[in-house]
């Protein structure tokens, strides 16, 4: 069977955020189109972030897939680890702040930049 790699941004039990990837099957279509059962969604919003943009630490606020449509973008994690993100790649964002914890900068959350000399147009797709 066929697989769909799945990159996940995620809250970790010690509340920092961390990537790992898990496999979606394509247990559907046809041999030429393989797809996955057909998943939730809520809504979608697009973003377009100018060139030399960058955002402070913050979680997610709702789980959702994060689409590159255009330019770069850089997600760094609390650990100083990185990852690019061109057009055309995705990842699931679902790094939200614990239950009942108060957002603390130095442990929770991700932060995200415009890389290169394109504004960053993005999709994002809440579940």
């Amino acid at each position: 069977m066929s697989v769909f790699k799945k990159v996940v941004l995620f809250t970790d039990v010690d509340g920092r955020a961390r990537f790992k990837d898990e496999e979606v099957a394509l247990s559907e279509g046809t041999p030429q189109a393989m797809l996955s059962p057909l998943l939730p969604s809520g809504g979608y919003q697009l973003r377009q972030s100018p060139v030399g943009f960058r955002s402070s630490f913050h979680c997610t606020t709702s789980p959702q897939w994060l689409i590159v449509l255009g330019g770069q973008m850089e997600i760094g994690l609390q650990d100083g680890s990185s990852r690019i993100f061109k057009a055309g790649d995705h990842f699931f964002s679902a790094d939200t702040l614990p239950e009942g914890a108060t957002f603390d900068a130095s442990i929770h959350g991700h932060w995200s930049r415009q890389v290169g000399d394109e504004p960053l147009q993005t999709l994002f797709v809440r579940v």
